[in-house]
């Protein structure tokens, strides 16, 4: 038999049963961390004495031998090999003989294949901080760049209260921020050894998982082997953080599609991150943006994959968690991507000051200072945004702007306090008296610029 569990069977899969059982079509990419796994395993059942020094070395050689040929393509993959840890068993005999057969002792592919995915996933999420960071430094600098324009800020996509551009920013690096804590955090669940749990139950052979622990950079040995062999919560979350993260960019997106839109035309994409039409030649597409808010789908479907396939199976393994790494291996790859492409989307993205003023003209967008000016004044907040409501409704039907209102007008509503106009309220005064801790004034957003800048000096 082709197989190396072929002993109490006496009939081979069929092609088709083989086919659909295999994983070697995408587990392959775990070789280097079965590779150094397996050197790991064998160096300490030398050290244990289960098996000679001889034959350890031999392995260690051998090892080093099939990860050569597995770099340059030379490994022939079968699908009655099913998997990357059968495939590197098989090659390693070819290579060195009878001496390989020793490398499956005190071990399960159980354990084997827990150990191979939490030394990729530690790497992995190490190189999605690596992304969000570099995504991070470029929000910062951009709050920096355009810290002095100001916008609307929207609560229901109506306009709501006037911020600036940095302020703008700062909100986005703060859930792009906690994003990147998670994985942080993450990373210290991940730090734990499953290598020794066996099929689920430990050995009867005297080995060290401690030892193993040690050489592959764990902080310690996983608790119970039962556990250790059906855990996939370090997949599980990496997903729901790639998910939420997809999540965050998806509504960053959309913000830049409708602020792209001529409709707002609040921001200018370069070129480069748009694409035209084949029929309509004046077409400029934010295809980059609108496929960030698509691939959050992707993410947020490979959860739901993975929580659906683990929901109520049996302790320990179970065949249906083959299914966890393909969900993996897309979600990296999404969330890496477009990390990366948005940086340099936003590096290249301007705001149109001249467009943001006009705007900052609709909608009675100082209406809240305006009530504030009133709660300062001694009335209490809930007659003073009444009374500005008043003031709202008033203009709408006489088809004016808060700059146009004189004193006849404030009079009409039963302004409460004299005034002969509304000239002190303007958008910039807006935004220098907003000082109030984690608010849009231009010392409040240097602040978390420069919190910000500790933060990721830190990382």
């Amino acid at each position: 038999m082709s197989n190396l569990w072929g002993g109490r069977f006496s009939k081979q899969m069929t092609h088709y049963t083989a086919d659909y059982n295999e994983s070697i079509s995408f587990d392959h990419k775990l070789y280097k961390y079965s590779i150094m796994g397996s050197a790991a395993h064998v160096k300490m059942l030398a050290r244990q004495g289960i098996v000679s020094d001889e034959v350890c070395a031999q392995i260690q050689s051998g090892l080093k031998a099939v990860e050569k040929k597995l770099d340059q393509n030379e490994v022939e993959f079968s699908i009655l090999d099913e998997d990357i840890m059968m495939i590197i068993e098989k090659a390693l005999i070819e290579e060195i003989g009878d001496a390989g057969k020793y490398l499956h002792t005190a071990r399960s592919r159980n354990d084997q294949n827990a150990l191979d995915e939490a030394l990729f996933l530690r790497e992995a999420v190490k190189k999605t901080i690596g992304h969000l960071k570099d995504l991070l430094e470029v929000i910062v600098n951009k709050a920096e760049e355009e810290a002095h324009k100001i916008m609307p800020g929207f609560t229901h996509l109506q306009h709501a209260q006037p911020i600036t551009v940095g302020f703008y920013y700062m909100a986005h690096f703060q859930g792009l921020r906690r994003d990147l804590e998670r994985l942080q955090e993450s990373l210290k669940r991940l730090n734990v050894n499953p290598l020794g749990a066996c099929a689920l139950a430990g050995t009867t052979l005297p080995t060290d998982r401690h030892y193993t622990t040690a050489l592959l950079g764990f902080a310690a040995p996983s608790e119970n082997a039962m556990d250790t062999v059906a855990n996939r919560d370090g997949i599980a979350e990496y997903l729901f953080n790639a998910a939420l993260c997809m999540t965050h960019l998806s509504g960053f997106a959309e913000e830049i599609i409708v602020f792209n839109s001529q409709e707002f035309n609040f921001i200018t994409l370069e070129d480069s991150f748009c694409t035209g039409s084949s029929i309509m030649p004046q077409k400029k597409n934010p295809d980059i943006a609108e496929l960030v808010r698509g691939k959050a789908g992707r993410a947020i479907g490979n959860l739901v994959t993975l929580l659906t396939v683990l929901k109520g199976t049996f302790l320990t393994l179970n065949k249906d968690y083959q299914e966890d790494k393909e969900a993996l291996f897309d979600s990296i790859h999404t969330l890496d991507r477009t990390l990366f492409i948005f940086a340099r989307m936003l590096e290249q993205m301007t705001f149109n000051e001249a467009v943001l003023k006009a705007q900052l003209k609709k909608g009675f967008i100082e209406a809240t200072d305006i009530a504030e000016f009133l709660v300062v004044n001694g009335i209490p907040f809930r007659e003073a945004h009444e009374i500005v409501g008043e003031l709202v409704k008033h203009c709408e039907q006489q088809g004016k702007a808060f700059a146009e209102v004189v004193k006849e007008d404030l009079i009409h509503v039963g302004f409460p306090v004299e005034l002969n106009d509304l000239s002190q309220f303007t958008v910039e005064s807006c935004i220098e008296k907003r000082n109030s801790f984690g608010g849009t004034s231009y010392d409040e957003v240097e602040r978390q610029i420069r919190n910000a800048k500790a933060f990721l000096s830190r990382i």
